[in-house]
């Protein structure tokens, strides 16, 4: 069976203007602060700064710059939660730099690929963020694989819609 094998210079990378780069993430961490007080089913389902980390780190696909902006959005989301701060830091961190590793050697710009790797990142960075939590911080939360998996679905689908609009913003590097 032949495989399609696409070479690093012909992957496309992008960037995005410095407003844009800050804006999104802050509005995503703004409306997941203050969305679930009208929706009150978005705190417990929906991870709006998760998605701007997975789509950021994929179209730029460069782990530094995913790293990056993982650490940057979930220090800033930590901020505004009662949690210590960095529980969101290092999850966030590890999607960042998964997603932007797979970015590189995916096609990314695929809806069924964009569905697969936010499913799989989200319950990757909810097995992150619960194992720090209960591991270093100490809480005693509940694991739910029919809770997570509904809400990797719910944020998967979410995702196809946040792409699609930030794929307006992106600029070829």
């Amino acid at each position: 069976m032949a495989g399609s094998y696409t070479s690093r210079e012909q992957i496309e990378v992008y960037r995005f203007s410095a407003p844009v780069a800050i804006a999104v993430p802050l509005l995503a961490i703004f409306l997941q602060a203050f969305l679930p007080r009208w929706l009150p089913f978005f705190a417990t389902y929906i991870d709006l700064p998760l998605l701007v980390v997975i789509f950021f780190a994929m179209a730029r696909r460069s782990q530094m710059a995913g790293l990056l902006t993982g650490v940057c959005v979930g220090l800033v989301q930590d901020a505004l939660t009662q949690h210590p701060l960095g529980v969101y830091g290092i999850s966030k961190t590890v999607v960042g730099y998964g997603a932007s590793s797979l970015g590189v050697k995916l096609d990314v710009e695929s809806v069924a690929t964009r569905l697969l790797v936010t499913t799989g990142f989200y319950v990757v960075h909810q097995v992150i963020y619960f194992t720090v939590v209960r591991a270093l911080v100490g809480l005693n939360l509940a694991w739910s694989w029919q809770r997570e998996l509904g809400s990797a679905a719910a944020n998967a689908i979410l995702g196809i819609v946040v792409f699609a609009l930030l794929d307006r913003v992106k600029q070829r590097a």
